[in-house]
């Protein structure tokens, strides 16, 4: 079988760049390993970002790609690649405004500022009803469409892709990439492409892959798919990583009940920023290691990074777990007695009499623990805190039981990925393309448009315009009889 453009992965990237490469002409066939389209859109927020879009117009909300631009530089500390981000923050309005054109349910409160992480300045994040699943039922959508209308369109699911084809026959990366080989129905089968997009996702579901990448174990919240497939096949064909040293974990998450090395998303603790914080954070020695009333979730995730295992636990008392109603919930969706109902019955939640017994039973030094919550309370009575500076001082922790509620960094997206150029071609080490391969989404790096930072919108929003952008440039190669290099 032979066709002009192949994409690996049906994720929103894939999908962007089939449909916009079908849209131009080109023979397009994509090939997913799971049974279901979307990757991980059925994990995602599905938060994107467009500074000039239609809906800010609309509602009254000035704005400019250069705006954007200066706030990704400031949040990002202008580690993100400054080709790339300039591309989607001058391509991402249309990228949203194609998206309402095609019938995409907007949450009614976007464009909002999020405050998850650093914010804007300005407010030009959107996303939908359904979260990233509003997205993918416009794509979703959009397939259907394209297929009706005669468009050279297939999509092939439970088929995962097991090798590169190379024009000389290499496998150590000399060759352009000419096709793939497919595991389908269970034989494989070769399928020839004059361009070969990679569109994988992430490693964050590959504990082997992560620890070699990072240096440090995974704790997943990722989506199980995202196993790092794009990055060995890059590799296999000699492609180089982008994006060392810019790794940075979302901050903590309740470890799955059922799961070992997963950490449940939908149980995440309350960040401090969106309520006053009641709790220390201690590490497993019983050190409190940051202010935990610092402002800057980002500057807290960075500090994470330099604890010991990068596991942590959130200690407080009953009387401040009778305060935490509401949005002062410790546990997102969790009143105080069922944050009581899951001590010592779920993984990573504990409770006792003295803190003393609650050491012995998170696996906290019981010394340690003892010492730093006696300078805390020592603090709370100074009203000054000499250690870490945190302002916010409400009560000691000394009313049993004590709680204890264990954390990791936690994986939900990776920050290397294949080097491309501006115009997501997979480069080698010395800076060159390999001819006919190309890579864009999750599978190039978290990095290369959020640098060492989590910067709103921009994960998503350079898949879906990246991908499109290259499907256009993909297609317009192949009416114009080229390579697709």
């Amino acid at each position: 079988m032979t066709v002009d453009v192949l994409v690996v992965g049906a994720g929103a990237a894939g999908l962007a760049t089939a449909l916009a490469a079908a849209r131009g002409g080109a023979r397009v066939l994509v090939v997913e390993k799971d049974q279901r389209l979307g990757g991980t859109l059925h994990l995602s927020g599905g938060h994107l970002a467009a500074a000039g879009s239609r809906r800010q117009r609309q509602r009254g909300i000035v704005d400019s790609p250069a705006e954007h631009l200066d706030d990704i530089a400031r949040i990002s500390g202008a580690s993100a690649r400054a080709d790339l981000t300039q591309l989607v923050a001058e391509h991402a309005a249309e990228t949203v405004d194609r998206l309402e054109e095609a019938g995409f349910a907007f949450a009614a409160e976007t464009p909002r500022i999020v405050y998850g992480h650093e914010p804007y300045r300005i407010a030009r994040t959107v996303y939908g009803v359904d979260e990233g699943l509003s997205i993918l039922a416009v794509l979703e959508q959009e397939l259907a469409r394209a297929q009706a209308a005669g468009q050279a369109l297939e999509v092939w699911t439970q088929a995962p892709v097991t090798g590169l084809l190379q024009s000389d026959g290499d496998s150590d990366g000399g060759g352009a990439v000419v096709g793939v080989e497919v595991l389908r129905g269970g034989r494989e089968v070769a399928v020839r492409a004059t361009a070969v997009v990679l569109a994988t996702g992430g490693y964050g579901a590959d504990a082997e892959l992560f620890t070699e990448l990072e240096g440090v174990p995974l704790v997943s919240a990722a989506a199980r798919t995202s196993t790092g497939d794009g990055i060995h096949l890059g590799r296999s064909v000699g492609a180089a990583l982008q994006g060392q040293g810019s790794y940075l974990p979302t901050f903590g998450g309740l470890p799955d009940p059922v799961s070992p090395g997963r950490a449940n998303w939908h149980d995440r603790q309350r960040l401090t920023s969106e309520r006053p914080p009641v709790e220390i954070y201690v590490d497993r020695d019983g050190n409190r290691w940051v202010a935990e009333d610092e402002p800057s979730i980002d500057e807290k995730e960075r500090a994470l990074v330099g604890v010991a295992e990068q596991t942590f636990w959130t200690v407080f008392d009953d009387a401040a777990l009778d305060g935490a109603t509401g949005e002062r919930q410790i546990v997102v969706g969790k009143e105080p007695d069922q944050v009581r109902a899951m001590a010592n019955t779920r993984p990573g939640v504990h409770a006792a009499a003295t803190l003393g017994e609650l050491a012995q039973l998170a696996g906290i030094d019981p010394a340690g623990l003892a010492a730093t919550v006696a300078r805390y309370n020592d603090a709370v009575a100074r009203g000054e805190d000499a250690e870490f500076g945190r302002r916010h001082l409400p009560s000691p922790i000394a009313t049993a039981p004590f709680y204890a509620l264990r954390n990791h960094a936690v994986t939900l997206v990776t920050f290397q990925g294949l080097d491309v150029d501006a115009e997501c071609a997979v480069r080698r080490a010395d800076g060159e393309v390999i001819t006919g391969l190309h890579a864009v989404g999750e599978v190039i790096g978290a990095a290369a448009t959020c640098g060492n930072s989590f910067c709103s919108g921009m994960l998503l929003t350079p898949a879906l315009t990246l991908g499109r952008l290259l499907g256009e440039r993909l297609a317009a190669s192949v009416r114009d009889g080229g390579t697709g290099r």
